[in-house]
């Protein structure tokens, strides 16, 4: 018996030939499943099943032992068979449709090097790709030096920049904690991410000292009155630290004029930041990197390149003005087990202690090989079509009689579509507006008789309602 133990022990646990057996069956599923019908259009976006039933069909439980392989194929085949298919032509619901096939490459080969973001020494390719992604990003919006990182989405982008906003003004917080600063107050617009909201909460500001300012019939903030609410707080006793404005709002897409708003920030000396995470892609764009003038004066910007670039979820950069080191003085914290300063190579390469996380996935592969595959020119092209296919949406339901839907219809043509799976688009409010559909139409699948599908699709849908 004891032998019989031993002779395990020296074994690995893991077959290397049938788990590779395995992988090469498990990819035919996904070629099939996922990237050929759920590509084509004449396939369902989704296969709709009621919660109970889906739990039941999956069998989600786990077990004491495990399953033959054969049932476990069948499983990876259920999975991609009830889940939504995101890269069909037809699922216009997130901003993170679509799919770019060098990209999905470089997140299958992330994957399977399984590296952990850290130190040179145990990601060099990767420290080095990171640096001249980010590089390349900051060119962009047109900063010759600074800094940066990948984050985990960008809401936490958003919460870093507010963090190192309120570090840069009060650097005694990190050690002190909150009790020693004054009250402070950030200024955005109503129609910022949620994020903004969420970050002040956790970063102990505080959800009443997010300070909303007045938007413009089209939803761009409006600079005077974020001068005088500026004022105003200061009057009451608080200390502004930061402005968050938009390139790109989650609803209606709009930028708000970050030249005006940088003067402002100039005046009082605040922490400009750039949420651009829907739309910092047009700076790619000869034809639209106008709506974007100015970003060159914030002091941060967040960029989410799976959103209109399709470089897949998640690839969220943090691009910063900063020359001082800013994000390791405020985020390190010195692990001496792994940020040992007598290493034999230049330890500035070791960027873990710029980020709040130890372990940090490499998101900027599938940019880094998307970019390459079809150069500046070719990430060029998808937003100029992206803006295409929009007007010609916009032109379109012009033409149509009628085409304005109440409040109560939308969320029944999403059920009817959702159940018949023929397609996806998400509908909400906005202030005082009844229920509307919000359509994303960036993917590089997309066509105009996508366009025209989605406007017969929402006609027929709701005919008798």
């Amino acid at each position: 018996m004891e032998q019989a133990s031993l002779r395990d022990l020296n074994e690995p646990l893991i077959d290397h030939a049938e788990g590779q057996f395995f992988l090469n069956e498990a990819f035919k599923i996904i070629m099939e499943e996922v990237l050929s019908n759920g590509t084509d259009v004449k396939q369902k976006v989704c296969e709709w099943k009621e919660p109970e039933e889906l739990a039941l069909l999956l069998d989600l439980g786990v077990r004491e032992t495990g399953e033959p392989r054969d049932k476990l194929l069948q499983r990876v085949r259920d999975v991609a068979k009830y889940s939504v298919k995101t890269s069909h032509p037809h699922f216009f619901n997130q901003q993170y449709g679509g799919v770019d096939y060098h990209s999905l490459a470089g997140r299958f080969l992330t994957e399977a090097l399984n590296t952990n973001l850290f130190t040179y020494e145990a990601a060099p390719v990767f420290v080095l790709m990171e640096n001249e992604v980010l590089r390349g990003l900051r060119q962009l919006v047109g900063w010759t030096e600074g800094d940066g990182i990948f984050c985990p989405g960008g809401s936490t982008s958003n919460m870093y920049a507010m963090n190192l906003a309120r570090y840069q003004r009060f650097p005694e917080v990190k050690s002190q904690g909150v009790w020693a600063l004054p009250r402070l107050s950030i200024f955005t617009s109503p129609e910022s991410h949620y994020s903004v909201k969420k970050g002040a909460a956790f970063l102990g500001i505080g959800l009443d000292n997010v300070i909303f300012v007045k938007v413009d019939d089209r939803g761009r903030l409006i600079p005077e009155d974020l001068d005088e609410k500026i004022e105003l707080s200061k009057s009451q006793g608080a200390v502004p630290f930061l402005v968050s404005c938009m390139s790109g709002t989650t609803v209606q897409g709009v930028f708000d004029p970050l030249d005006h708003i940088a003067d402002i920030c100039d005046k009082h000396k605040l922490w400009m930041h750039v949420d651009a995470c829907w739309g910092g892609s047009v700076l790619f764009s000869k034809k639209h990197r106008h709506l974007m003038k100015g970003v060159d004066r914030a002091n941060s910007v967040a960029w989410n390149p799976h959103k209109m670039l399709v470089a897949g979820l998640q690839c969220s950069a943090l691009l910063l003005k900063d020359t001082t080191n800013l994000l390791k003085q405020c985020h390190s914290a010195n692990a001496t087990y792994l940020f040992q300063q007598d290493k034999f190579y230049d330890v500035n390469l070791d960027i873990g202690d710029k980020s709040v996380q130890c372990s940090r996935k490499v998101d900027c592969l599938k940019l880094w090989l998307m970019w390459k595959a079809v150069g500046s020119m070719g990430l060029e092209e998808r937003v100029d079509k992206a803006f295409i296919h929009a007007r010609y949406l916009v032109e379109q339901m012009k033409k149509r009689e009628g085409f304005q839907l109440l409040s109560m219809v939308a969320p029944v043509i999403k059920e009817r579509m959702m159940k018949q799976g023929t397609m996806m688009v998400g509908y909400q409010p906005l202030g005082n507006k009844v229920n509307f559909f919000r359509v994303t139409v960036f993917s590089p699948l997309l066509s105009q008789k996508d366009m025209d599908f989605f406007l017969d699709e929402i006609e027929r849908l709701g005919k008798d309602l």
